[in-house]
């Protein structure tokens, strides 16, 4: 289980502080449309989007099957091109990168935690923690790492491979990778959809933790309207465009706005 401490945990800091002073998102999309398939046969996931992602602030993105929320968390995060539009992320615009500089920038400024864990089954937890350094990036600051290890639990679990650890385990040693080299923005994909109710709550209640006690950014795509009333703000999407959002969220609140229009309140 996550120990989440009462008092805040004492952390170093990252060299660069992650909150803007001006309050300017750190990742925006301006008129992002994707589309997938060709002539008649194409599908228009996300439509004139545009939408921005504050620092130092969880942010959930939620609608219905098919809204194009996974597709805008994919083009924010560099791991699917736009058809039109732009992408910029602290500072940088993302359709000016090669493939090349487009997978560095993810190693190296971006933080990822997805529903199916992976982690890579022949490495241990600790291995899997540090892979960014594994594979070329900056040597992971190991006072940090062990910061997040205690936090996170992770202690007695770090030699062990993935396959001997529980769910919850699993999911907690992909965010403490997620979080590693300090990145700009970690990208959460369902990180609660493969856990039991309990153990989802304190998942999420880490990456709160991460937010307002470590600074960092956190957006999520999430169908759960009681895993998004841990994040400071909702943006909604409906058939590819955004609907609205909401600060402050609760369960009902949330299931208010998610109710198909012309449904009974």
């Amino acid at each position: 289980m996550i120990r989440v401490p009462s008092a805040p945990p004492t952390l170093p800091r990252p060299e660069r502080s992650p909150v803007d002073p001006d309050g300017g998102p750190i990742v925006s999309a301006l008129e992002l449309s994707k589309a997938f398939g060709r002539q008649n046969a194409s599908v228009t996931a996300l439509d004139r989007v545009s939408v921005g992602f504050e620092r130092g602030r969880f942010t959930s993105i939620m609608g219905p099957s098919g809204s194009g929320k996974s597709t805008l968390l994919h083009c924010l995060a560099g791991l699917e091109r736009p058809t039109s539009g732009s992408v910029v992320l602290d500072g940088t615009d993302l359709a000016l990168l090669s493939d090349g500089q487009l997978t560095t920038l993810r190693r190296d400024r971006l933080g990822f935690v997805f529903q199916a864990f992976n982690l890579i089954p022949t490495l241990t937890a600790e291995e899997n923690i540090t892979l960014s350094e594994r594979i070329g990036g900056a040597r992971v600051d190991r006072q940090w790492m062990a910061q997040l290890v205690d936090v996170l639990d992770l202690g007695d679990r770090l030699g062990h491979r993935p396959s001997e650890l529980s769910g919850g385990q699993q999911q907690r040693v992909a965010i403490a990778r997620a979080l590693a080299h300090r990145p700009t923005v970690v990208f959460a994909d369902e990180p609660t959809g493969n856990l039991d109710s309990h153990t989802g709550a304190d998942v999420l209640g880490f990456l709160r933790l991460a937010v307002e006690q470590f600074g960092q950014t956190v957006v999520m795509v999430t169908h759960d309207p009681a895993a998004a009333a841990h994040c400071h703000r909702v943006v909604f999407l409906r058939d590819g465009r955004v609907e609205g959002e909401l600060s402050n969220p609760t369960p009902v609140g949330i299931l208010a706005r998610l109710a198909p229009k012309g449904a009974p309140a």
